[in-house]
Protein backbone atom coordinates (compact mmCIF):
# COMPACT_ATOMS: atom_id res chain seq x y z
CA UNK A 1 0.00 0.00 0.00
CA UNK A 2 1.22 3.19 -0.94
CA UNK A 3 1.71 6.30 1.85
CA UNK A 4 -0.91 9.38 1.45
CA UNK A 5 0.42 13.00 1.93
CA UNK A 6 -1.94 15.32 2.99
CA UNK A 7 -0.91 19.00 1.65
CA UNK A 8 -3.80 20.87 3.63
CA UNK A 9 -3.35 23.72 5.96
CA UNK A 10 -3.66 22.63 9.53
CA UNK A 11 -6.41 22.51 11.15
CA UNK A 12 -7.99 20.89 8.37
CA UNK A 13 -4.34 18.73 7.83
CA UNK A 14 -4.70 17.12 11.39
CA UNK A 15 -8.52 16.82 10.61
CA UNK A 16 -7.88 15.08 7.29
CA UNK A 17 -4.70 12.69 8.96
CA UNK A 18 -7.15 11.01 11.43
CA UNK A 19 -9.92 10.53 8.81
CA UNK A 20 -7.44 8.71 6.99
CA UNK A 21 -5.83 6.75 9.75
CA UNK A 22 -9.42 5.41 10.13
CA UNK A 23 -9.55 4.53 6.72
CA UNK A 24 -6.23 2.68 7.71
CA UNK A 25 -3.77 4.65 5.96
CA UNK A 26 -0.27 5.16 5.86
CA UNK A 27 -0.68 8.81 6.43
CA UNK A 28 1.42 11.87 7.04
CA UNK A 29 0.95 15.45 6.94
CA UNK A 30 2.82 18.05 4.83
CA UNK A 31 0.99 21.86 4.74
CA UNK A 32 1.96 23.63 2.59
CA UNK A 33 0.40 26.74 3.46
CA UNK A 34 -0.15 28.39 6.75
CA UNK A 35 -3.57 30.24 7.46
CA UNK A 36 -3.61 33.68 9.64
CA UNK A 37 -6.38 36.49 10.45
CA UNK A 38 -6.49 39.73 8.24
CA UNK A 39 -7.44 43.04 9.59
CA UNK A 40 -11.04 43.73 7.63
CA UNK A 41 -13.51 46.14 8.15
CA UNK A 42 -17.17 44.39 8.53
CA UNK A 43 -19.46 46.15 5.72
CA UNK A 44 -22.67 47.61 6.95
CA UNK A 45 -25.02 44.67 7.87
CA UNK A 46 -28.10 46.23 7.06
CA UNK A 47 -26.40 45.83 3.00
CA UNK A 48 -27.01 42.16 3.50
CA UNK A 49 -30.13 39.29 3.41
CA UNK A 50 -27.55 36.70 4.23
CA UNK A 51 -24.18 35.44 4.18
CA UNK A 52 -22.48 33.18 1.69
CA UNK A 53 -19.73 31.31 3.21
CA UNK A 54 -17.44 29.22 0.99
CA UNK A 55 -14.20 28.08 3.09
CA UNK A 56 -14.51 27.52 6.96
CA UNK A 57 -10.88 29.35 7.48
CA UNK A 58 -13.18 32.31 6.98
CA UNK A 59 -15.76 31.39 9.75
CA UNK A 60 -12.60 30.70 11.80
CA UNK A 61 -10.03 33.31 11.72
CA UNK A 62 -12.67 36.24 10.46
CA UNK A 63 -13.05 37.29 14.39
CA UNK A 64 -15.48 39.42 16.07
CA UNK A 65 -15.91 41.47 13.12
CA UNK A 66 -18.68 38.43 12.05
CA UNK A 67 -20.81 38.81 15.25
CA UNK A 68 -22.92 41.61 13.89
CA UNK A 69 -23.72 39.35 10.79
CA UNK A 70 -25.03 35.98 13.59
CA UNK A 71 -28.90 37.05 13.13
CA UNK A 72 -28.39 36.54 8.80
CA UNK A 73 -28.66 33.19 7.27
CA UNK A 74 -25.68 31.74 6.82
CA UNK A 75 -25.41 29.58 2.68
CA UNK A 76 -22.53 27.04 3.93
CA UNK A 77 -20.55 25.69 0.74
CA UNK A 78 -20.56 22.23 2.49
CA UNK A 79 -20.91 20.25 5.85
CA UNK A 80 -17.75 21.09 7.07
CA UNK A 81 -18.10 25.02 6.43
CA UNK A 82 -21.50 24.55 7.75
CA UNK A 83 -19.79 23.21 11.40
CA UNK A 84 -17.32 26.06 11.22
CA UNK A 85 -20.60 28.30 11.02
CA UNK A 86 -22.49 27.08 13.84
CA UNK A 87 -18.84 27.52 16.08
CA UNK A 88 -18.84 30.55 14.81
CA UNK A 89 -22.45 30.75 16.94
CA UNK A 90 -24.05 31.38 13.08
CA UNK A 91 -27.42 29.77 14.21
CA UNK A 92 -29.60 29.68 10.86
CA UNK A 93 -27.62 27.83 8.66
CA UNK A 94 -28.02 25.85 5.42
CA UNK A 95 -25.51 23.26 4.18
CA UNK A 96 -25.23 22.63 0.09
CA UNK A 97 -23.30 19.59 -1.02
CA UNK A 98 -19.89 20.94 -1.82
CA UNK A 99 -19.99 22.97 -5.13
CA UNK A 100 -20.53 26.72 -4.79
CA UNK A 101 -22.17 26.62 -8.27
CA UNK A 102 -24.51 24.25 -7.45
CA UNK A 103 -25.30 26.11 -3.71
CA UNK A 104 -25.33 29.92 -5.84
CA UNK A 105 -28.15 28.13 -8.19
CA UNK A 106 -30.18 27.42 -5.18
CA UNK A 107 -30.21 30.30 -3.42
CA UNK A 108 -32.84 32.92 -4.55
CA UNK A 109 -31.27 35.32 -7.18
CA UNK A 110 -32.26 38.61 -5.67
CA UNK A 111 -30.57 37.83 -2.35
CA UNK A 112 -27.38 40.00 -1.24
CA UNK A 113 -24.72 38.34 -0.33
CA UNK A 114 -21.70 39.00 2.47
CA UNK A 115 -19.29 36.86 1.35
CA UNK A 116 -16.23 36.25 4.08
CA UNK A 117 -13.22 35.01 2.30
CA UNK A 118 -9.27 34.18 1.82
CA UNK A 119 -7.07 36.82 0.40
CA UNK A 120 -6.76 34.50 -2.87
CA UNK A 121 -10.06 33.83 -3.37
CA UNK A 122 -12.48 32.78 -7.00
CA UNK A 123 -14.18 35.78 -8.32
CA UNK A 124 -17.97 34.64 -7.93
CA UNK A 125 -18.99 37.86 -9.98
CA UNK A 126 -21.01 35.08 -12.47
CA UNK A 127 -23.48 34.80 -9.91
CA UNK A 128 -27.15 36.59 -10.11
CA UNK A 129 -26.94 37.49 -6.40
CA UNK A 130 -25.21 40.50 -5.53
CA UNK A 131 -22.16 39.31 -3.59
CA UNK A 132 -19.53 41.77 -1.72
CA UNK A 133 -16.73 39.67 -1.18
CA UNK A 134 -14.08 40.66 1.69
CA UNK A 135 -11.51 38.89 2.63
CA UNK A 136 -10.91 38.20 6.11
CA UNK A 137 -7.85 35.10 6.45
CA UNK A 138 -4.76 34.95 4.24
CA UNK A 139 -3.04 31.65 3.59
CA UNK A 140 0.76 32.10 2.96
CA UNK A 141 3.23 29.39 0.87
CA UNK A 142 4.99 27.93 4.20
CA UNK A 143 8.91 27.02 3.44
CA UNK A 144 9.71 24.22 1.49
CA UNK A 145 9.06 21.10 3.88
CA UNK A 146 11.60 18.86 5.29
CA UNK A 147 11.09 15.37 3.55
CA UNK A 148 9.37 16.27 0.61
CA UNK A 149 11.01 13.55 -0.97
CA UNK A 150 8.41 11.29 0.81
CA UNK A 151 5.99 12.24 -2.30
CA UNK A 152 8.02 9.58 -3.98
CA UNK A 153 5.93 6.23 -4.16
CA UNK A 154 3.12 8.07 -2.65
CA UNK A 155 -0.48 9.35 -3.50
CA UNK A 156 -0.86 13.07 -2.29
CA UNK A 157 -3.98 14.86 -1.58
CA UNK A 158 -4.77 18.28 -3.29
CA UNK A 159 -7.21 20.19 -1.16
CA UNK A 160 -7.07 23.22 -3.14
CA UNK A 161 -5.71 24.74 -7.28
CA UNK A 162 -3.45 26.71 -5.03
CA UNK A 163 -1.85 23.76 -3.70
CA UNK A 164 -1.97 21.66 -6.94
CA UNK A 165 -0.03 24.64 -8.43
CA UNK A 166 2.63 24.76 -5.39
CA UNK A 167 3.26 20.89 -5.10
CA UNK A 168 3.66 21.12 -9.01
CA UNK A 169 6.23 24.02 -8.42
CA UNK A 170 8.12 22.19 -5.58
CA UNK A 171 8.58 18.87 -7.30
CA UNK A 172 9.72 20.42 -10.02
CA UNK A 173 12.24 22.30 -8.47
CA UNK A 174 13.35 19.24 -5.95
CA UNK A 175 14.13 17.36 -9.15
CA UNK A 176 11.42 14.46 -8.23
CA UNK A 177 9.74 12.90 -11.11
CA UNK A 178 6.67 13.51 -11.24
CA UNK A 179 5.96 9.80 -13.12
CA UNK A 180 6.59 8.47 -9.67
CA UNK A 181 3.58 10.33 -7.89
CA UNK A 182 0.03 10.26 -7.78
CA UNK A 183 -1.94 13.11 -7.04
CA UNK A 184 -5.84 12.55 -5.39
CA UNK A 185 -7.77 15.48 -6.28
CA UNK A 186 -10.65 17.52 -4.75
CA UNK A 187 -11.76 18.62 -7.87
CA UNK A 188 -11.42 18.57 -11.60
CA UNK A 189 -10.08 22.12 -11.17
CA UNK A 190 -7.30 21.51 -8.28
CA UNK A 191 -6.50 18.16 -10.84
CA UNK A 192 -5.52 20.52 -13.90
CA UNK A 193 -3.66 23.11 -11.38
CA UNK A 194 -1.72 20.12 -10.30
CA UNK A 195 -0.33 19.93 -14.42
CA UNK A 196 0.19 16.85 -16.15
CA UNK A 197 2.96 14.13 -15.96
CA UNK A 198 2.39 12.44 -12.43
CA UNK A 199 1.43 8.86 -12.70
CA UNK A 200 -2.15 8.82 -12.15
CA UNK A 201 -4.06 12.02 -11.50
CA UNK A 202 -7.83 11.63 -10.61
CA UNK A 203 -10.77 14.01 -9.18
CA UNK A 204 -12.76 13.14 -6.37
CA UNK A 205 -16.80 12.45 -6.78
CA UNK A 206 -17.71 15.22 -4.77
CA UNK A 207 -15.26 18.35 -3.12
CA UNK A 208 -15.52 17.39 -0.03
CA UNK A 209 -12.56 16.18 2.16
CA UNK A 210 -14.23 12.47 2.41
CA UNK A 211 -15.00 11.92 -0.65
CA UNK A 212 -10.87 13.03 -1.95
CA UNK A 213 -10.18 10.65 1.17
CA UNK A 214 -11.85 7.34 -0.50
CA UNK A 215 -10.61 8.34 -4.22
CA UNK A 216 -6.91 8.75 -2.24
CA UNK A 217 -7.68 5.00 -0.55
CA UNK A 218 -8.52 3.23 -3.59
CA UNK A 219 -5.06 5.29 -5.44
CA UNK A 220 -3.09 3.85 -1.96
CA UNK A 221 -4.55 0.28 -2.52
CA UNK A 222 -3.88 0.36 -6.35
CA UNK A 223 -1.25 -2.18 -7.61
CA UNK A 224 2.06 -1.12 -9.35
CA UNK A 225 1.22 -1.23 -13.56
Amino acid sequence: MRRLVILRPEPGATASLDRARTLGLDAIAMPLFGIHPLAWTPPDRRDFDAVLATSANALRYGGGGLEQFHHLPLYAVGAATADAARDARFNNVVAGSGNVDELLRAIPPKLRLFHPCGRDHRDLNFAPQRIVSVPVYAAEALPVPEGLAAIVDAVVAVHSPRAGRRLAELADAAGIDRSMVWIAAISEAAAVAAGTGWAEVASAAEPNDAALLELAARLCEKPQP
